[in-house]
């Protein structure tokens, strides 16, 4: 099949077939109801050779240099010139270049110079158009060429910012792991439990384009749930999450660098009473969500430092996933860090009836 549309797309094999095809309808042209004789192939033959310099002297030089460039008054003007100078030609040639290129034939100009016009308008014409289509076709493949790397480029990125996301909280939760099993803590089994449930959600939920909202929510709060436990005891963490969520889905992991912020830049820095507070809801086919915790670190490299390499990661996320289609809002103060995030949802696919 490859080898075919080589073989089809080939420019010189074109050419050639095209004026095969013109030649046989100039014969049936020129051609007597009686029958096609000799004469009547040289005939053709020599006026089909009257037409091919004008014909690519439009195709190589005119196209290329005034049309394809928006010339259009100079080139319909030159390409007029062209035409009768065609026309011309084809007189010159059968009074006067056949009687000494061709001694033993006795040609003459059947036709009248409007109609040699006629002629070679034609010819020019479909040769234009067949250059004009081809272009478009090329252009039209090259753009969807250019689509196609693209869409792939994308999907690389992505892959390549959700897997940079993965491994820096499966570290933070064997920090902490670690942590309690030195101090021979009670809650180091249930925080086992809850790593173990969320890392399947990370490694093995979360390749998939769109996963439902219910999972991802409770995925993040067995996060905050897991942090809660890294905590001190006087931190106030607040999170609320929709009810009604079953019909909605959304792309993975996109609230956990958020969740993560305020949790690492807040809590885990803090000297005084320190909180965080996490609000998500629905408003029609939109997720809504609000992020707020203090600066628990200095306030002269606040801003700098909680704009890591999460929110930079998200930021390309959402601009891949949600072209002009999401926002995301960052401010703070010297107490307070705020991010806010709206982005579409996706409204659930029923399962096919078995």
């Amino acid at each position: 099949m490859k080898n075919l549309r080589k073989i089809v797309g080939n420019r010189w094999l074109q050419h050639l077939l095209f004026w095969i095809v013109a030649f046989y309808v100039l014969l049936r042209i020129f051609a007597p109801a009686a029958g096609i004789q000799e004469i009547d192939l040289i005939y053709s033959l020599i006026f089909i050779a009257t037409l091919l310099p004008g014909i690519y002297l439009n195709l190589l030089f005119l196209i290329p240099r005034f049309l394809s460039r928006k010339k259009f008054v100079l080139y319909s003007f030159l390409l007029l010139i062209l035409i009768c100078a065609t026309a011309g030609l084809n007189i010159l040639t059968f009074s006067k270049l056949t009687d000494i290129i061709l001694p033993g034939y006795y040609f003459i100009s059947y036709y009248e110079f409007s109609d040699l016009i006629r002629f070679s308008l034609v010819f020019t014409g479909i040769t234009t158009l067949l250059k004009l289509s081809k272009g478009w076709f090329q252009l039209m493949e090259a753009r969807n060429e250019l689509a196609k790397l693209e869409k792939e480029n994308a999907e690389t990125r992505l892959d390549a910012l959700k897997n940079q996301v993965n491994p820096h909280f499966l570290f933070n939760s064997l920090a902490g792991i670690y942590s309690l099993v030195l101090q021979n803590s009670a809650k180091a089994p249930e925080f086992v439990l809850r790593l173990s449930d969320f890392l399947r959600y990370v490694l093995y939920e979360t390749s998939a384009d769109l996963v439902d909202l219910s999972r991802e929510l409770s995925a993040m709060n067995d996060y905050v749930e897991l942090q809660k436990l890294r905590a001190d005891k006087g931190a106030a963490i607040e999170i609320q999450l929709p009810d009604k969520i079953s019909d909605w889905q959304v792309s993975p992991l996109l609230l956990l660098p958020l969740i993560e912020n305020c949790f690492k830049h807040g809590i885990k820095g803090a000297s005084g009473p320190v909180y965080a507070k996490i609000l998500c809801t629905i408003s029609g086919d939109r997720l809504q969500a609000y992020f707020e915790n203090n600066i628990g670190i200095s306030a002269d490299d606040g801003a700098r430092k909680v704009q890591g390499i999460g929110l930079v990661n998200l930021r390309n996320r959402l601009e891949l996933l949600y072209p002009g289609r999401h926002e995301l809002k960052i401010s703070h103060d010297k107490e307070r860090f705020i991010v806010n995030l709206n982005i579409p949802l996706h409204e659930k696919t029923p399962l096919p009836d078995n």
